[in-house]
């Protein structure tokens, strides 16, 4: 049978998305930092010095020393780093030192982009504070929160420092005041994502304790499902859905595959199938 869409839930749905971008997905196009003229440069090229942009490399008519005002770059092009949707998967399944390595030469490599719009360095370098949150490396998690927040000055505190902190209470905090920490997370006053792992989180609390129906209920509970914005740029589960669904079509294109044919078929063969079928619980 169809899944009703009250059974979507966020925290379940990242991990899946994630998943399916990182399967999908080729070797990304290299990132390029682009300035209002249209000129580019590629970001392996690039150095940040101050508040300036410095060409490290001769590359493409600029000049090795060649300077440009960070505040003038436009925006940066190219694809997301597949590393950060694998290092999402690995978070959502209870493995984040190797997420954490993951995400560390990317937040490294694009550091110098944090304040360009567009960039591919603040999705990473959230997932780094929650991975190094939930390996309780709580002064690791305090100076990257502190790059996310400068980088981010419009908002104040960035929502991920906050769910940082939920994750570090330590274990002699009461399990109660722990769980309501992160549930506060989950409302539609934050981001899609800092709702999403702040369930997951707070669903693994519950099962921890072996309470396993209070964790069922947190792991499907409902967060933010609306798109955001930052900059120009749409963000949250609709935005994530879009790219999985872009990569599908691609995939299909290259493999001649008749996505529709093949979904409505599954459809008329699924409405055939009882409620549940298999045993599954969800």
């Amino acid at each position: 049978m169809v899944p009703s869409h009250s059974t979507l839930r966020s925290a379940l749905l990242v991990g899946v998305l994630a998943a399916a971008q990182s399967v999908l997905s080729g070797a990304a196009e290299s990132a390029r930092v682009v300035f209002p003229n249209g000129k580019s440069i590629p970001l392996a090229s690039l150095t940040l010095q101050g508040d300036k942009l410095v060409v490290q490399t001769e590359t493409e008519g600029f000049k090795t020393g060649q300077t440009f005002p960070l505040q003038s770059a436009d925006h940066v092009y190219g694809e997301k780093p597949a590393a950060v949707n694998q290092a999402v998967a690995l978070l959502l399944t209870g493995r984040p030192k190797e997420a954490q390595k993951l995400l560390e030469p990317v937040v490294a490599e694009h550091r110098i982009t944090a304040k360009i719009p567009g960039n591919f360095w603040l999705e990473p370098a959230r997932a780094l504070l929650v991975a190094h949150a939930a390996n309780g490396d709580a002064k690791e998690c305090t100076e990257i929160g502190k790059e996310i927040s400068e980088a981010t000055p419009a908002q104040g505190t960035d929502p991920f420092v906050t769910l940082g902190k939920a994750l570090l209470l330590p274990a002699t905090v009461k399990l109660a005041e722990r769980e309501a920490a992160l549930r506060d997370l989950t409302t539609n006053s934050f981001p899609a994502d800092v709702s999403a792992y702040a369930a997951y989180f707070r669903g693994n609390l519950f099962k921890k304790e072996k309470r396993n129906a209070e964790a069922l209920e947190a792991y499907r509970e409902e967060g933010n499902v609306e798109t955001y914005y930052d900059g120009n740029k749409p963000c949250g589960v609709p935005s994530e859905l879009a790219d999985v669904i872009i990569r599908i079509m691609d995939f299909c294109g290259k493999h001649n595959i008749n996505i529709g044919a093949i979904t409505i078929e599954k459809l008329r063969f699924n409405r055939s199938r009882p409620h549940r079928h298999g045993g599954k619980a969800l």
